[in-house]
């Protein structure tokens, strides 16, 4: 072999040795940044200081659940989550919203989000602590009305972040805004229709971490 194509040999696979680390970076940074236990407290609290409390009291629960899907493919990327969503609001039952997520690797700057219908659970199963809950891989299907979301690393700040518009059909639109660094989720789920907000409030909600 010549010296030039060893040459080449050497960088082209050092070159895919960098992008496969920093790939892996990226997916375990993304991985720590998302798990764990969340709520916005101090942002109520502040709301009540001023005499109204604006967004709900939210609580995440997230946890990675790759234990609980069977039958991935061998070469199976990314990870699984299943977020518990608990929202407070005075006068109103607690709003119960459990997801469960799939984070794939796009490139080494971008992290993609599908959502999985659970229809044929009982929302008080869809909890991390539950032993018994398992999902099928083969059976799992992506959400018919969010069509996902790409997440990107900001290096120079330290976050990762998404805007992504669905539009549902009947002039309804979702757009989830989200920026998320390693303590702390502000997130922002707008519901519109005919351009008029159905969304109580127009500001993030301020999850910090708590675990």
């Amino acid at each position: 072999m010549k010296f030039i194509q060893v040459i080449s040999l050497l960088l082209l696979t050092g070159f895919a040795a960098s992008a496969q680390n920093n790939s892996g970076k990226l997916l375990n940074r993304f991985k720590q940044y998302i798990t764990g236990d969340f709520d916005n407290a101090n942002q109520v609290v502040e709301e009540l200081k001023t005499g109204k409390a604006i967004h709900p009291l939210a609580i995440h629960v997230n946890r990675v659940a790759d234990s609980k899907v069977n039958n991935k493919p061998a070469n199976f990327q990314g990870f699984f989550l299943l977020e518990e969503s608990y929202y407070l609001t005075e006068g109103k039952p607690t709003e119960v919203k459990p997801y469960l997520f799939l984070f794939s690797l796009v490139n080494n700057d971008v992290m993609h989000l599908t959502t999985y219908q659970l229809t044929g659970y009982k929302k008080e199963a869809l909890r991390n602590d539950n032993p018994t809950l398992q999902f099928n891989y083969d059976s799992l299907a992506p959400s018919p009305t969010f069509k996902g979301a790409d997440y990107r690393w900001n290096a120079k700040e330290k976050t990762f972040s998404t805007v992504s518009v669905n539009e549902l059909g009947n002039q309804m639109r979702f757009t989830l805004s989200e920026t998320f660094t390693n303590k702390t989720l502000w997130v922002l789920e707008l519901l519109e229709k005919d351009g008029k907000s159905l969304t109580a409030y127009s500001t993030p909600i301020r999850y910090e971490r708590k675990q």
